[in-house]
């Protein structure tokens, strides 16, 4: 059974106080699950300070973006090999890195190759934009993208990744898609990774649904056939907006665990 998976990516938000201040209140609303994994992605600055503060049975930590090269004359960059042992997820191929820094599918291919390599678990985003959308294209393009950013990986190493389904259109905008639009393409996501990779690896890969999600419709999202939680934006720097969704997402998978003590 694929464990289900709430992302929060808080993109280029708080400072490491603030962060610190969210990650204390957001560990006060969420209980430990062995069902469900919660991973937060906060700016590069605030990683080292937030590992220190994590309670690792609640909340696990995340880098918003990788260098496909583990070192080099690559100035401002952060790579795989310098996230290692501080992450365990890493966003690949976000809209907003396709669309504002230009990354190419090829980037995004040797990105996800990188995150691998380096034994951190990449959630890669695919979607349309509203064009796209409009002129019946979404599965085609699902399909292209996801074909491009596994091309350097091995089966047994698609099995282990992430895939997260972010309509364009619906990325900040309060727009969401409708159930059926999301099950369908998420029918499309896995019989891509079955052409790949094998019926086994289809079943095991998880996919998340990114786009404004909120609380009040989480629920009714993760009855979607085939859907194993969310990448969740604005609503992430909420505490009490993002732990409903994690809760909504425990109770889709059965009863959380007690509580962690602390130490």
């Amino acid at each position: 059974m694929r464990k289900k998976l709430v992302v929060g990516n808080w993109k280029m938000n708080l400072d490491t106080t603030e962060a610190l201040a969210t990650i204390a209140a957001l560990e006060k609303q969420v209980s430990a699950s062995t069902k469900v994994e919660t991973v937060i992605c906060p700016s590069f600055v605030a990683l080292e300070p937030l590992r220190k503060k994590l309670e690792p049975l609640k909340l696990k930590l995340g880098a918003q973006n990788l260098h496909f090269m583990d070192e080099g004359p690559f100035t401002g960059e952060v790579s795989g090999l310098q996230l290692r042992g501080l992450v365990d997820y890493v966003i690949i191929g976000h809209s907003e890195r396709r669309q504002h820094f230009g990354e190419t599918n090829d980037v995004i291919a040797r990105k996800v190759s990188a995150a691998v390599r380096n034994g951190i678990t990449p959630i890669v985003c695919i979607g349309e934009n509203l064009y796209e959308r409009q002129a019946g294209e979404t599965g085609q393009v699902v399909q292209d993208q996801l074909a491009a950013a596994l091309v350097m990986l091995t089966a047994r190493e698609v099995s282990s990744i992430v895939i997260a389904y972010e309509p364009v259109w619906a990325i900040g905008t309060g727009e969401m898609a409708r159930p059926e639009q999301i099950k369908q393409t998420i029918a499309a996501i896995r019989k891509t990774v079955h052409h790949l990779c094998g019926d086994s690896v289809a079943a095991a890969t998880r996919v998340l649904y990114g786009g404004s999600v909120v609380s009040d419709l989480a629920a009714d999202y993760l009855k979607i056939k085939g859907l194993d939680g969310f990448l969740v934006g604005g609503a992430s720097l909420k505490p009490l907006e993002f732990s409903a969704i994690v809760k909504a997402a425990q109770r889709s998978s059965g009863r959380p665990a007690a509580k962690a003590a602390r130490h």
